[in-house]
Formats: structure tokens, C-alpha cells, sequence
């Protein structure tokens, strides 16, 4: 498939990604290229930034040497795909971000993690488990509707290989480059002024 095809038949990839960096979007969204066109998607509701916060916490301790981890609004491009992410969270060489440019290259990422919304659920667990499954370690995938989370790991060229699904308060392993036990508990929502979750 060409370039211009992956892109729905308007642009080539690279031209579409430039024009995704060049965007001016909205407060509150971020631009993507998913299923071959640009989109907007929301950035994740307030009730996640506790739970991304404390999955970086947890996640910093046990990243490759050189990998930074974060919540920013860093954009990741597939070329092989003809694709662009920017996850809700990353753990990244480095040295990616010393080039040039507004993106950083997906071959970096040692993991990703999206917290899904009513939005951006499909794209999360079919688009994005799909292309980061043939190149990124771990795809971490915390579902904050269902309260569960998935891990999949080992990718592929046909995709991840691997996966494991835990409900929030269950343990669950993140492999190689990491291999610690998360304690899921952290991902639930707060409970209210009443005590309630």
C-alpha cells in the first residue's frame, strides 16, 4: 500500500504529518492521524490525571536507562502505518527528543498507555493495538470504563503476541523492559467527599 493510499487518498504521509504539527488545536485536544486522517481527539477527562499521574510514578522507577516517561503532548509517527499518535502517556528513549521537529519516531517508545474515554475507546483497542503492536514493547491499555486494565507485550509483525487483562485492585506484571508487579489499585477513581468510588 502506497503512502497516499494509507492516507485515504489525499496525502502522502509525510505531508499529512506536517500538517498535523502545524494544527492549531482547540484547548483540550490533541491531532492525530488514526485510520489514515487527521483527527482530533480529546485529551483524557479530569478524572485520569490522577491515575496517570501515579501510573508514571510507578512506571519511572522500573524504565530503561536513557527512557523518559511522561504525560506531555508528544506526538510518536509509524511511517510503516502511515500514522501518528500522541498517547496519554509514554516512556521514550531520550534521545528522540533531541532532533529536529515537532515528532518524535515511534521506534523510541519502550511503552505507551491510553486511557480510553467514550471517544476514543475504538481507536485504542483495535487502531492503536494494531500498529503499536508490531513495533512498541508494552501497550498498556487502562480501560476507564470497564475498570480494567490490559497489558500487551511482545510485538510483532502480524502484532502483540501477549496479553493480560487485570481488574483495578488486582496485580499486574509488566514484562521486559520493565518486569515489576503494578499494583492496579492506583488506577481507580478517587472516592468522593462521602467515601463513595
Amino acid at each position: 500500500m502506497s503512502q497516499r493510499e494509507a492516507a485515504g487518498g489525499s496525502l502522502p504521509f509525510g505531508e499529512l504529518l506536517r500538517v498535523v504539527e502545524e494544527l492549531n488545536t482547540p484547548d483540550g485536544y490533541k491531532a492525530e492521524l488514526i485510520r489514515g486522517k487527521i483527527t482530533l481527539s480529546p485529551w483524557p477527562e479530569l478524572r485520569c490525571l490522577r491515575p496517570m499521574r501515579l501510573l508514571r510514578a510507578r512506571l519511572e522507577p522500573h524504565a530503561p536507562a536513557g527512557h523518559d516517561v511522561d504525560t506531555a503532548p508528544f506526538l510518536f509517527a509509524f511511517p510503516f502505518a502511515a500514522r501518528a499518535y500522541g498517547p496519554d502517556l509514554h516512556v521514550a528513549d531520550e534521545a528522540a527528543f533531541e532532533a529536529e521537529g515537532r515528532h518524535a519516531d515511534g521506534g523510541a517508545l519502550s511503552l505507551v498507555a491510553e486511557f480510553t474515554s467514550l471517544s476514543t475507546r475504538d481507536a485504542d483497542w483495535e487502531e492503536k493495538v494494531a500498529v503499536y503492536g508490531q513495533l512498541v514493547p508494552v501497550y498498556l491499555v487502562v480501560d476507564m470504563q470497564a475498570d480494567e486494565i490490559t497489558c500487551f507485550w511482545d510485538p510483532s509483525l502480524h502484532g502483540y503476541r501477549s496479553r493480560t487483562t487485570a481488574p483495578f485492585g488486582r496485580a499486574l506484571h509488566i514484562p521486559a523492559p520493565f518486569d515489576f508487579d503494578l499494583d492496579t489499585a492506583v488506577l481507580a477513581a478517587a472516592p468522593d467527599r462521602n467515601g463513595r468510588s
